[in-house]
């Protein structure tokens, strides 16, 4: 089964997909998120996986990273595209904004790989871009011919979760030159660079982080923004497939 292209990201993404069926999936970390569900784009084969499992039941800190880009590999995916919620840090970023990112900061506290022993020779993955030159390229061009509100780059920090940041450490982020925070991507593209699959994210901005949004942060409204955002991320995903 030749499938073109992985997604990973919240539940909704998944009515994008004509003709699915769900795969479950072994690995030697454990199991994955959820099943597999495996699908028709624009003709195409694509393979969705809700990284929360379908009904969010899994923080983020107890994602279980190592099998889901193992389970994704496993069908022969070369390339990924994740779609994830973040805060702001940048306020010159719009709520709703696509933010399609290039760089990271990693404050996970788990260390996250597939090279837990060095076999034949040291493996020290390249990290100089973390996420895909060549998707990266397609979603900005297609972000840019549709006239979509976005932001053509962005470093993400990963946060460990499930709280959210304090006003101190966001300060602390925004010293460092985060523009968006989130608990989930870099272990993705981590582990997804370690097996050589092109992995990019479509970032959307849904607050701003804690001391520059004005109150406490209210995550449900976010959920809303991403809800509306839905249609625009089928047209991109569409065009990602037709690219690559």
């Amino acid at each position: 089964m030749k499938v073109k292209l992985g997604i990973i990201g919240g539940s909704g993404l998944y009515e994008f997909l004509a003709k699915a069926t769900e795969k479950s999936v072994k690995t030697p970390y454990g199991k994955p998120s959820d099943k597999i569900s495996i699908g028709e784009i624009e003709g195409e084969k694509v393979a969705f996986l809700p990284r929360h499992g379908k009904k969010h039941s899994f923080p983020p800190h107890n994602i279980n990273h190592r099998a889901n880009i193992f389970a994704l590999d496993s069908f022969g995916i070369k390339n990924i595209v994740s779609v994830a919620s973040v805060g702001m840090i940048n306020a010159n970023i719009n709520k709703g904004d696509f933010v399609i990112l290039d760089d990271l900061l990693d404050f996970t506290k788990k260390i996250y790989t597939f090279h837990d022993v060095f076999k034949s020779k040291p493996m020290h993955t390249d990290m100089t871009n973390p996420f895909s030159p060549k998707l990266r390229k397609i979603l900005i061009e297609t972000c840019k011919e549709k006239n979509y509100n976005f932001v053509d780059n962005g470093i993400y920090v990963n946060t460990w979760g499930p709280r959210l940041e304090t006003k101190a450490e966001i300060r602390m982020f925004n010293n460092l030159g985060a523009d968006v925070v989130g608990m989930t991507v870099a272990p993705e593209a981590i582990l997804s660079k370690e097996l050589g699959i092109e992995y990019a994210c479509i970032a959307v901005g849904i607050n701003y982080a804690c001391g520059i949004e004005k109150g406490p942060i209210e995550i449900g409204k976010g959920r809303e923004i991403i809800k509306k955002k839905l249609p625009q991320l089928r047209e991109i995903i569409k065009e990602v497939i037709k690219r690559i």
